[in-house]
């Protein structure tokens, strides 16, 4: 058995301290996008949850997105009553989350974060996600996604 990366492992950690039965897997290949992590997962693009930050009025934004959609950060702002939403630099990032880009788990963060979860992630069984790494990943559904962040769901595109 190969043992997770630390922020992997915190992640599993996590999630069986939240009651969830997901289990981190490590990947041969990336899943650094979307569009890779479909490939290397052999699922459809649309199945896999894509942890995205953005900066809301200035603070952190966790946007649980389709694979398959891209954030209308302009529609979104309305829909939340926030005057401005882009997304967030790097730094912003690391700062919120603790994890790199490419690797943002739903869970983990140093702090809570806001988060919404695109509404369209219902249409799947399965929804992948990133555990902390970009070559980790643990499969949930939407369900479960919202209650392991306590997001709201939204259409984000």
């Amino acid at each position: 058995m190969t043992l997770l990366p630390p922020a992997a492992a915190k992640v599993q950690s996590l999630l069986s301290e939240l009651g969830s039965s997901a289990v981190v897997l490590e990947l041969d290949g990336s899943a650094r996008t979307a569009a890779e992590a479909a490939a290397t997962l052999g699922c459809d693009v649309g199945a896999i949850g894509n942890s995205l930050v953005f900066m809301a009025d200035g603070e952190p934004l966790l946007v649980i997105t389709s694979g398959a959609h891209r954030v209308d950060t302009a529609a979104l702002a309305d829909r939340l009553g926030k005057a401005v939403i882009k997304r967030a630099a790097p730094e912003q990032v690391r700062a919120a989350t603790g994890q790199v880009i490419g690797g943002v788990a739903p869970v983990g963060h140093p702090q809570p974060l806001e988060t919404v979860v695109d509404r369209d992630l219902e249409k799947y069984d399965d929804v992948w996600v990133s555990a902390g790494t970009p070559y980790s990943v643990f499969r949930t559904d939407a369900v479960e996604l919202l209650q392991l962040t306590g997001g709201s769901k939204l259409q984000v595109d």
